[in-house]
């Protein structure tokens, strides 16, 4: 069996009854960085483990031997280096392959830094388009001109090294929506916790006054 484990995306004080209990039982864990991973069980005082290592640049036939094992009756667990697997990280290739070759698969509920944001936020989450990362080139223009229609609450991540450029770019190109609501989180859950609630017309201010360290989440008011 595959068990889809999210661990804390900062306080460890998320992680689950469940994910601990998992996680210490199973026979190995497939995860992105296996430094971070062994940390994390050592903070959580969970038995070391065999790691398989699954990231962005792993070949995609490394599934195949993660299916060889599973099929021997192995009871295998995929995490992220934070989060919830599947999300902005190689982990779907490995679930996709997985129910493909008819091998039992549980999900464990967990923490994911774009909803912890969107649930902060105030706006509506009825309904919400979720963008993982922008792209950084190809298609990004379009991509934020769609922003002046969509009428859903939008949020995606972003990283310290281009926060600032893409909230730029919000501010410039819904320069004549200028009360549309920006949500901006960092470092969710963590000691340095912050989130900024401002508009498009105060996004040049908040900039120039915003601490650019750890990882961001934006949430941005559909068009009403």
């Amino acid at each position: 069996m595959l068990s889809i484990v999210p661990t804390p995306i900062g306080n460890l004080g998320d992680i689950t009854i469940r994910a601990k209990e998992t996680l210490a039982s199973c026979d190995a864990i497939i995860c992105e960085d296996t430094r971070v991973t062994g940390q994390l069980l050592k903070l959580l005082e969970l038995p070391k483990k065999e790691f398989i290592s699954f990231h962005g640049y792993t070949d995609a036939g490394k599934a195949d031997y993660i299916i060889q094992r599973l099929q021997k009756g192995e009871h295998l667990c995929l995490v992220s280096d934070a989060g919830t697997p599947g999300i902005s990280d190689p982990g779907y290739i490995v679930v996709s392959r997985v129910r493909a070759a008819g091998v039992k698969i549980e999900a464990l509920p967990g923490p994911s830094a774009f909803l912890v944001a969107l649930s902060a936020s105030g706006l509506p989450i009825n309904q919400f388009s979720y963008l993982g990362f922008l792209p950084l080139k190809k298609g990004r223009k379009t991509l934020l001109e769609t922003f002046k229609t969509e009428e859903k609450t939008i949020v995606f991540y972003e990283s310290p090294h281009r926060i600032l450029k893409t909230l730029s770019e919000l501010a410039t190109v819904l320069a004549d929506q200028s009360e549309r609501v920006v949500v901006i989180a960092r470092e969710l859950t963590k000691m340095h916790e912050q989130i900024i609630y401002t508009t498009i017309s105060a996004l040049e201010k908040e900039c120039q006054a915003m601490t650019v360290k750890g990882e961001f989440v934006v949430v941005l008011e559909g068009v009403r």
